[in-house]
């Protein structure tokens, strides 16, 4: 199917800070460990809602530049769970038509996951349809410092348009909306160049227990907010 034969949502763009995993395990007597792959199962059943609303975009915070500083044994889960992730992306979206996106300091991960993210990207197909960003091991600021040195070492000056094309999201619309799970209420240094008009939405809810009646109704309260971008 091609893109223009889609209708689409009026939301382009929707991120999801997905917390709560450790929290949800602890309130079910499982292991925080299980709580990460509860987590990991829950975002393969939001690319399905993605793909039914028919929304062009999604960003999941996976792993911050910050989360490197947990104990040794829960990054090494994590890494293990992002390598079976990563193959079971590929096969699916290879099936289910989608395409996907990795963003972030890849330098920082393990080799054999660097690979896999680039033998992913390589087998995307031109008229997939949604995109899934995953930011791992991405950090806002880290971004954006980034992007300035890439600027700097051309020597140009430049806009606010051309300034994202040298961030790791390019390609990738501003956010419409911001979802974050848990409770917490803040950012958390996700998309702060992108989410500066973003709807933001906090739910008490822990993201493996997020359901889709939840995700339906803040699409819905998104579609009576009035967007005032600078007027």
């Amino acid at each position: 199917m091609n893109k223009d034969d889609i209708k689409v949502s009026t939301v382009q763009c929707v991120g999801f800070i997905m917390d709560g995993n450790r929290r949800f395990a602890i309130d079910n007597g499982q292991t925080e460990l299980q709580g990460h792959t509860a987590g990991k199962e829950k975002f393969l059943e939001v690319i399905e809602w993605i793909k039914i609303e028919k929304i062009p975009h999604a960003v999941f915070y996976a792993f911050s530049t910050e989360n490197w500083r947990r104990n040794k044994e829960e990054v090494e889960h994590l890494m293990f769970l992002f390598r079976e992730l990563l193959i079971q992306i590929k096969r699916e979206g290879q099936a289910r038509k989608f395409n996907v996106r990795i963003i972030g300091r890849r330098e920082d991960l393990p080799t054999d996951i660097q690979l896999q993210i680039e033998d992913l990207e390589s087998g995307d197909a031109d008229n997939s349809f949604p995109t899934i960003w995953i930011a791992l091991s991405y950090g806002g600021r880290a971004e954006i410092i980034s992007a300035v040195n890439k600027v700097i070492s051309l020597g140009k000056e430049i806009d606010e348009e051309e300034f994202n094309k040298y961030l790791w999201t390019a390609g990738m619309p501003d956010p419409d909306i911001i979802i974050r799970t848990s409770g917490e209420k803040r950012l958390s240094n996700f998309l702060p160049w992108q989410s500066i008009y973003s709807e933001l939405f906090f739910t008490d809810t822990y993201w493996p227990a997020f359901t889709k009646d939840e995700f339906m109704s803040i699409l819905e309260e998104y579609e009576s907010r009035e967007r005032r971008i600078g007027r």
